[in-house]
């Protein structure tokens, strides 16, 4: 992955690109799946995660299980996942899921619903790990991994790749290494895909946002659902206003042990019957983007 840092990206000159049906600005919503891949004393890691829970921290000692944390992990994939998954079907709404395989793996009830449905599925890494801790050996079969155990366990294979928060400077070279991926998502530097050159081929990266991200309502500003709500409907008037003049992309992220309580999911559906059925508005999988920019805006030489 090049370390040289782009300031300037399209500048005042983006690709004026219309979304299907004529829509300016394409919306799409990411259920990261993670439960039961975070680390673990278990699975040898010699801590327990509790990275975006409700306690926002490790509250016991390093080294010792923390079981409280290990239960809100264990929300998320028992009661949070079902309750988004009945709100997407319910509406015959798109979604993305970024999985993490290992996470899949612990619950076929939610694999097989997953596999049930037309929603594409990005790699979300074999753990929700840290890729930059990972040495190249161990990072290039984890990326293999995952996209075996994806491909198996929803029938279908992934076509993009998100690393948890960042990649190291050797991901993007393994995941167009593998052959597998399409697109990587490891970016949050645009509202708008853009392509890059990875080891003289064409890569399409479609940029993801921690702005319109749920990771917010814990241990940050944000505390209840219906000010998320409201912090989604101002980004989403805002891009569609802006999308007059140039094409916008807005990415939703989302968790199942944190939209996925009672109390938080009342801001996504506002958002929802917000954003449904907008003039200007397309709401897609994420695939659907990078799908339409390939045909629309191909890569620089025409290389793909």
């Amino acid at each position: 992955m090049s370390t040289a840092r782009d300031f300037v990206g399209y500048g005042e000159t983006p690709p004026d690109v219309c979304w299907p049906g004529g829509a300016r600005l394409a919306v799409n919503v990411v259920l990261n799946y993670e439960e039961g891949s975070e680390y673990s004393i278990e699975d040898g890691d010699g801590r327990s995660d509790a990275t975006l829970t409700e306690v926002a921290q490790a509250r016991v000692p390093q080294g010792m299980r923390d079981l409280g944390a290990e239960s809100m992990f264990e929300y998320g994939s028992r009661v949070g996942f079902w309750r988004l998954y009945r709100l997407f079907r319910e509406r015959q709404l798109p979604l993305t899921v970024f999985a993490a395989a290992l996470a899949l793996e612990r619950n076929p009830p939610a694999a097989g619903a997953i596999a049930g449905t037309d929603w594409d599925v990005v790699c979300h890494g074999w753990r929700w790990v840290e890729q930059y801790l990972l040495d190249e050996a161990t990072e290039r079969q984890h990326i293999a991994r995952a996209h075996a155990s994806l491909t198996r366990l929803i029938g279908r294979a992934p076509d993009g790749w998100y690393c948890r928060y960042a990649p190291s400077p050797n991901t993007r070279r393994l995941v167009v290494e593998h052959g597998g991926f399409s697109y990587d998502s490891d970016a949050y530097n645009d509202e708008l895909p853009y392509w890059v050159t990875v080891d003289g081929r064409a890569h399409l990266v479609i940029p993801y946002s921690l702005a319109t991200n749920d990771a917010k309502l814990v241990g940050g500003p944000l505390v209840t659902g219906r000010a998320f709500g409201e912090f989604l409907i101002d980004s989403f008037e805002e891009l569609l206003a802006e999308s007059r003049h140039q094409p916008r992309m807005m990415s939703v992220g989302l968790h199942a042990r944190i939209a996925g309580q009672p109390g938080r999911i009342g801001g996504l559906r506002a958002f929802l019957d917000h954003v449904q059925g907008r003039p200007g508005a397309w709401l897609c999988r994420r695939g659907d983007i990078a799908a339409h920019w390939r045909t629309h805006v191909p890569p620089p030489g025409g290389t793909r």
